[in-house]
């Protein structure tokens, strides 16, 4: 199929930019490795580009390319098929229907999850930052916060709680409006 228009281009870039991490995040809830989730989130992008002309402009872009998304999973689960852990495809088909249905709480509670990061002082937040970032863990993260490492596992415990309170907190009231 051909690139899309020029004027359709800017508005394909911008739909991506704004969707391509939530697109790996689904793409990654089907996909047991991040790297293998990496490469469909790529093969997606390609398929995308070259279908944009087909996506119907005021329909869910999202939607859209989750769909394209997921048989590009399907067409990879060849692949996984010697890895320990492969889903059959009943069970593929209930994980994608559910991260579906459950999108907007997910939103909803990475809204309100950032909201709480930002409520933390700044050195609680550098912990909590520099431990989830990729590869690193505890022991990683305490020295980079000047914490030991009790301290740092007993200061992420405390940081935990206070987030899930703050999230809890910010869906409720956000419920009852």
């Amino acid at each position: 199929m051909a690139d899309p228009s020029p004027d359709r281009s800017t508005e394909l870039l911008q739909l991506m930019m704004k969707y391509q991490r939530r697109i790996f995040a689904y793409i990654h809830t089907l996909v047991p490795s991040r790297s293998d989730a990496e490469d469909i989130l790529q093969e997606a992008s390609l398929t995308i580009c070259e279908k944009f002309d087909d996506f119907e402009i005021g329909t869910n872009f999202y939607s859209w390319a989750c769909q394209i998304a997921y048989w590009k999973v399907r067409a990879a689960r060849k692949k996984y098929a010697t890895a320990k852990v492969v889903f059959n495809q009943e069970v593929l088909d209930v994980i994608s229907q559910t991260r579906t249905e459950m999108e907007e709480e997910l939103d909803s509670r990475h809204v309100a999850l950032s909201r709480g990061l930002h409520k933390l002082n700044e050195r609680d937040r550098r912990m909590v930052l520099t431990r989830y970032e990729s590869g690193k863990n505890v022991s990683a993260a305490a020295p980079a916060c000047g914490r030991t490492g009790q301290g740092a596992y007993k200061a992420l415990n405390r940081i935990r709680k206070v987030l899930f309170d703050c999230v809890t907190f910010e869906l409720a009231t956000d419920e009852a409006r």
